[in-house]
């Protein structure tokens, strides 16, 4: 008689039964869908143009909800949808029309700081990368068990232990509509003359 529950031992023989070289259905389109999350990622952080980088960064978020349907997380995929796709992205958008951002090419948001940034990024993406491995390391997803991302368990965690985050980002979010209402407001108290003075 074995010791291991009737769960254990799904993930045992799930771990045994195949590897990197026998990837299944759902891992192979977890990656695919993974590749192309992470090219409107790069597109959305080196195009020129404000508005286009708002709508390569829908397809990101997107492709990240899809990313979280496929490893059973149904509720936090709805989510990611609701509230990043229908909230934040309309909110920038809306940020952009407030400030009267051009719609074509943008030079002046161009800071010349590419490689530093890159380099940030690069060591800010190890260090995740770092983590999540670190962490995860021995933990395996039964994608056919019950469903991990459940309504009752994502409350309790978040309502327990991601109170204080999940309340500092609704303030920043509140205080960037803010910002873009003030930069609007002074931009048309500026006037017709002070702007087409500073178009000369």
């Amino acid at each position: 008689m074995s010791d291991l529950t009737p769960a254990a031992a799904t993930l045992a023989a799930a771990a045994t039964g195949h590897g990197f070289l026998s990837p299944t259905g759902v891992e192979i389109a977890f990656v695919l869908v993974g590749l192309a999350t992470l090219g409107a990622a790069a597109i959305t952080v080196t195009t020129k143009q404000l508005v286009h980088a708002a709508l390569w960064l829908v397809v990101t978020l997107g492709g990240i909800a899809v990313e979280y349907l496929l490893l059973t997380a149904e509720f936090i995929a709805w989510v990611q949808v609701l509230i990043y796709l229908g909230s934040v992205v309309v909110l920038l958008l809306f940020g952009l029309m407030l400030t009267k951002a051009p719609i074509g090419r943008s030079p002046d948001a161009d800071s010349h700081n590419r490689w530093v940034a890159l380099g940030v990024a690069l060591v800010a993406a190890g260090a995740l990368v770092w983590v999540v491995v670190d962490a995860f390391r021995t933990t395996w997803i039964d994608l056919d068990g019950p469903v991990q991302g459940s309504t009752e368990v994502t409350g309790a965690i978040l309502f327990q232990h991601w109170v204080l985050p999940f309340e500092a980002l609704s303030v920043l979010l509140l205080a960037a509509l803010i910002g873009a209402i003030v930069l609007s407001r002074r931009d048309a108290a500026a006037g017709p003359d002070d702007t087409k003075g500073q178009q000369r």
